[in-house]
């Protein structure tokens, strides 16, 4: 918010707004937003405890300038592993030319070659994508990870923007912000085109592995936003190689669905047979063309971590440009020299599993203890394949309200993206997340983390993008009166679990990557 001693111009109304405030009142403005989630049941789950998803009363803002390099980046990405995955499932150039290893690959284990050869109906393999990024000491955005396979979190970016607007009606009415509230229209109309050949009126669905889920409040929110139905592996059927939706009149053909269930569990005729969340055959009716699964099984080896090494080259391969987004600097365990390197200084690194999630698995060096050090070590030698080092990045900061005051607390960011085969749309803003504790570098919410409004600012010059309208009521004692019903237009009462046990069957944070 400050540069110096100075308020940055983009802060100014907003650090305006809070002062005329006084501490006590956007105090009191916090607590009801945060009352507000917990009585809709936008929830998470620690150890057992239910407590309201931790939305700061603070917005993010970015500016136009800022974002436009966002999206082109998150653009480009996107458009590389598009290519990326087809060549890999396909004719796999790219290991003749030496691109990428083809071991690199192939011991993924998301690699699943019982798609090799599966065609998509329009090419389309990545519907959404969500691609983590940060802010390093220089300002510059850099790629943390990359998630193609069933990221989640979009549907607290539409809900905190509907329950921060409710919040602070004053300060959002003093800023022109690009609406976030078209997403939904935006995956329908590319779930759409992703109909198999000759459907011109396609049914799609929403397949969720069922109420245990960490996700099941977005997979919910994205059928009713969409208007189409939610399902559960047990309300679909294979027929003669077609999927058939179980309904009070019967069994009528699906021609799409956009899956929530991790590829291991999607099929138990292709996978684990022991799996009750899956729908088994739906494999087979979409190599035989009449249905298309999105996003596409078998893209998780574009989420490894030891792939996201080579995007930079696979930009430069697939696209012939340079990286407008980089990566952050990265060791390969894999490579002798690389990892020898890493041996020698792992007091000082940042140690990541290229298959975790929700920053399981992840060991600080720095605030490591030197039998957690040597336990690391031996695993890294039994199996290098298995890790990549990183340095300690100097994340950003925003001001944060915590409990003595605004504070500055460590942010990332993941923008959604979705590609419907002719252009993809870059959802202005994404989901911050940070991490309330002081000095804590891990945003997931499962280690005391929470989120962020992400206000990007539309140019006064731009006639096309007129920002999002402001709510009309003020609150004149807290957000008591105003948040409940603008929560309540969006927010189904269901709760939101960010659970440790297994969703009934497998790891929940596996495939559907939680906030």
């Amino acid at each position: 918010m400050f540069e110096g001693s100075d308020v940055r111009d983009s802060y100014g109304q907003v650090h305006a707004s809070f002062q005329k405030m006084g501490a006590d009142e956007v105090r009191l403005r916090a607590d009801s937003l945060a009352s507000s989630y917990l009585e809709q049941g936008v929830t998470f789950g620690v150890e057992g405890e239910e407590r309201p998803f931790p939305l700061d009363i603070v917005p993010r803002l970015i500016e136009a300038e800022d974002w436009d390099h966002v999206e082109q980046g998150v653009r480009q990405r996107v458009l590389a592993l598009e290519k990326f995955l087809a060549d890999a499932y396909g004719p796999g150039e790219l290991f003749a030319d030496g691109v990428v290893p083809r071991e690199t690959v192939v011991t993924s284990p998301h690699y699943h070659r019982v798609v090799a050869g599966l065609e998509p109906a329009n090419g389309v393999r990545v519907h959404v994508a969500g691609v983590d990024l940060i802010r390093d000491g220089n300002g510059d955005f850099r790629v943390l990870e990359d998630n193609v396979r069933v990221p989640s979190g979009v549907s607290y970016v539409m809900t905190n923007r509907r329950a921060l607007s409710a919040a602070l009606p004053e300060v959002f009415a003093d800023h022109r912000i690009r609406p976030v509230s078209q997403y939904s229209q935006r995956l329908l109309a590319a779930l759409r085109k992703a109909a198999p050949a000759g459907v011109s009126d396609p049914t799609v669905v929403v397949l969720t592995p069922g109420v245990y889920n960490s996700a099941y409040f977005e997979h919910t929110l994205l059928a009713r936003t969409m208007g189409v139905e939610l399902v559960e592996g047990r309300d679909l059927v294979c027929r003669s190689g077609r999927v058939m939706m179980r309904t009070t009149q019967g069994l009528e053909p699906v021609h799409v669905i956009y899956r929530r269930i991790d590829d291991e569990f999607l099929d138990p005729v292709q996978f684990r047979p022991d799996s009750a969340l899956g729908v088994p055959g739906i494999i087979n009716a979409a190599r035989a063309g009449h249905v298309t699964i999105a996003n596409a099984v078998g893209n998780g080896v574009a989420d490894d971590k030891l792939l996201y090494t080579y995007v930079p080259d696979l930009i430069r391969y697939y696209l012939s440009e340079e990286p407008i987004l980089r990566n952050v600097d990265t060791w390969r365990m894999g490579e002798a020299d690389q990892r020898e390197e890493v041996l020698d200084r792992l007091d000082e690194l940042v140690l990541k599993p290229v298959d975790g999630s929700g920053g399981k698995g992840i060991v600080i060096g720095p605030a490591a203890s030197k039998e957690e050090l040597e336990e690391l070590r031996t695993k890294i030698l039994l199996d290098p394949r298995a890790w990549i080092a990183q340095p300690v990045v100097s994340l950003s900061t925003v001001p944060t309200l915590v409990e003595n005051g605004i504070r500055p607390r460590h942010v990332d960011l993941r923008p959604f993206a979705v590609h419907d085969g002719d252009d993809v749309f870059v959802l202005p803003g994404g989901l911050t997340r940070v991490a309330l504790p002081e000095g804590e570098l891990i945003v997931n919410s499962s280690r005391g983390g929470g989120s962020k409004d992400t206000w990007v600012l539309a140019r006064p010059t731009d006639p096309d993008d007129e920002g999002e309208v402001a709510p009309t009521a003020t609150p004149v004692t807290g957000i008591s009166q105003s948040a409940g019903p603008a929560l309540e237009a969006e927010v189904p009462d269901l709760q939101v679990h960010e659970q440790e046990q297994q969703q009934q069957q497998g790891d929940p944070k596996a495939g559907d990557k939680t906030c």
